[in-house]
């Protein structure tokens, strides 16, 4: 555990990427396979079930301390970090332990998931009292399932390979699923990650690594200059579903998710469709819902309702039936495809569903860049988000990169996301937390309210605001504000700080590490998609909402209502009315 606290520590303290990824090469260059085994895992974002209760973290802490519920609530408000706050307040260990990564987490945490609240609160004392401060943070942050730290996956395997002496991409390839949950990492699957022997009895169902895209933020009068002419592009309709791999090999199919989640089992509609392919195809695409007879995906909640259910009954197939819209072909008779050019690839994949009549493929899109732009303004009422833009020479890459240079004509070589404008509202902010990592002091994830209906004057307005400060409970009848959207990005770090302000002078409550606070600034919400919700109080689900801006020049009683919401709803997608399965 001491090694992988000093790598955290030396992650954690510098923005470098060069000091990064020497940092993540040291210690490849000491850890036993074991321990590095899992810190790959939790480096690259494998994340563990929480193994024992905040609740029983804070009263252990306290206990430990000798300190009052209410001085841990005043320290933990301070730092606005739980393991932060227990590190602190923990008194000085009485021995030092140096038992590795991997003891501590396969034969020490896991275990304790099944053991009695009075047993893990003893064990977890006595683990506390053999770490230090650093060691003891880290080691809460594991037990409570909120391990995170500044790297990607990218950086992660960029260091595997430098210290190994591999390609970075087959570490990414040999790393794909490495972070499902049902994963666990050892010894000797950290040696065939970094061994330099080819692997023919790996995993038939094995991915690739996804490539992913960049946003356009080039204004349309400007493509001809920095991309060239739209007919070098294969330009598609960008789907809102589950970006999937489905892999067809040995005989058997295999579906991965864009998260390294293998979820074969939850769409066997794919499973039927891919069955149809030859041996040694593996597709890029996405998987939507779409009923028969449809000309368009079914909204994006209909198929998110369908994820959480283990158990596909009769109904839920019938209500909710996915398709597989193709987009790429990776693999072809065995052969790895990647490295062919982008037009090249798809008129393969064109060949292949001429022979496989149940699978779709993505639609091309045709025009000028004027005439393509006239085409994505009628994304919404086509169920689709905007367009992807793809050179035709383009190679099928790794992660979210750039594929040669900064140059406009290198820069072509990669996918590009041109999504419509989000829809937005105008809302008002109610309640507040803290950040994570270098924004636990600050609170920057926020809770955001409209208007059940029009406020008649500011006068109204005002008197909500002023029953609200007061603890006045809102009258069913009465106007009132109704929560719809949580929120923590799209500012600035100054505009962040300007906000803070703002909410620590005007907290009304404390809960834990949330603070309610009174109405009096509007910022302006933007959000992809709209859904109704009856688990929701406004009724109203809201997909991928984020700050625009700070609306200092709308006065509250000018917010949004929930009319708007339902106004927005209407003007995209029709409302699906099938809101449970």
């Amino acid at each position: 555990m001491r090694r992988f606290s000093q790598l955290y520590a030396a992650l954690d303290a510098s923005t470098a990427t060069t000091a990064k990824v020497e940092a993540l090469k040291r210690y490849f260059a000491i850890a036993d396979a074991a321990d590095a085994a899992w810190a790959v895992y939790f480096l690259a974002g494998g994340k563990p079930r929480q193994v024992v209760p905040t609740g029983v973290l804070r009263a252990l802490a306290c206990t430990r301390a000798g300190i009052d519920d209410w001085l841990f609530d005043e320290c933990y408000q301070a730092v606005g970090d739980l393991a932060e706050t227990i590190a602190h307040v923990l008194p000085p260990p009485s021995s030092r332990s140096d038992v590795g990564l991997a003891v501590w987490i396969a034969q020490r945490l896991l275990p304790l998931r099944d053991e009695t609240p009075e047993t893990q609160a003893v064990r977890i004392a006595a683990y506390w009292d053999e770490l230090g401060a650093d060691e003891r943070f880290l080691l809460t942050k594991l037990i409570g399932g909120g391990f995170r730290v500044g790297v990607s996956k990218l950086l992660v395997q960029r260091a595997l390979a430098e210290w190994a002496g591999l390609d970075a991409k087959v570490v990414a390839q040999r790393m794909m699923g490495s972070t499902d949950k049902t994963a666990r990492p050892d010894a000797a699957g950290f040696a065939r990650l970094v061994s330099h022997e080819a692997e023919p009895d790996r995993d038939a169902g094995q991915p690739y690594p996804f490539f992913l895209a960049h946003p356009v933020e080039t204004a349309i009068d400007d493509f001809d200059a920095v991309l060239g002419p739209a007919s070098d592009w294969l330009v598609e309709w960008k789907y809102d579903g589950i970006r999937a791999q489905v892999v067809r090999r040995a005989g058997q199919v295999w579906i991965w998710s864009r998260g390294e989640e293998l979820v074969t089992d939850r769409f066997p509609e794919v499973v039927a469709i891919a069955q149809t392919w030859p041996d040694g195809t593996v597709l890029d695409g996405e998987i939507l819902v779409w009923r028969p007879g449809s000309d368009r995906p079914a909204p994006f909640n209909r198929l998110q309702q369908r994820i959480g259910r283990k158990n596909l009954t009769k109904k839920i197939l019938a209500d909710a039936p996915v398709t597989f819209m193709a987009y790429d072909l990776l693999e072809q008779g065995g052969v790895d495809v990647r490295e062919q050019p982008q037009h090249v690839r798809r008129s393969a994949l064109e060949a292949l569903a001429a022979d496989a009549p149940s699978l779709r493929l993505s639609p091309l899109l045709h025009g000028t860049w004027p005439e393509l732009a006239a085409l994505r303004a009628q994304s919404r009422s086509r169920g689709v988000e905007g367009c992807m833009l793809k050179h035709r020479d383009a190679h099928y890459g790794s992660g979210r990169r750039k594929q040669a240079g900064a140059s406009p004509g290198a820069r072509s070589l990669a996918w590009w996301k041109w999504k419509v404008e989000p829809l937005s509202a105008d809302a008002v902010l109610i309640y507040a937390q803290a950040g994570h990592g270098r924004r636990a002091s600050v609170y920057t994830d926020y809770t955001f309210a409209v208007w059940n209906r029009t406020p008649r004057d500011a006068a109204e307005a005002q008197a909500v605001v002023d029953a609200i400060a007061a603890r006045q409970p809102a009258q069913p009848d009465g106007l009132q504000l109704v929560a719809f959207a949580k929120a923590y990005g799209g500012l600035s770090d100054e505009e962040f700080k300007a906000v803070d302000r703002v909410i620590r002078q005007t907290t009304l409550e404390k809960f834990g590490p949330v603070r309610s606070v009174k109405p009096t600034m509007v910022f302006e919400l933007g959000f992809e998609g709209l859904g109704r919700s009856t688990r929701h109080k406004s009724g109203i689900a809201v997909r991928f909402p984020r700050m625009l801006r700070i609306r200092n020049d709308k006065p509250l009683h000018e917010a949004d209502t929930l009319a708007t919401l339902e106004a927005l709803m209407q003007s995209g997608d029709p409302a699906d009315e099938h809101d449970g399965l």
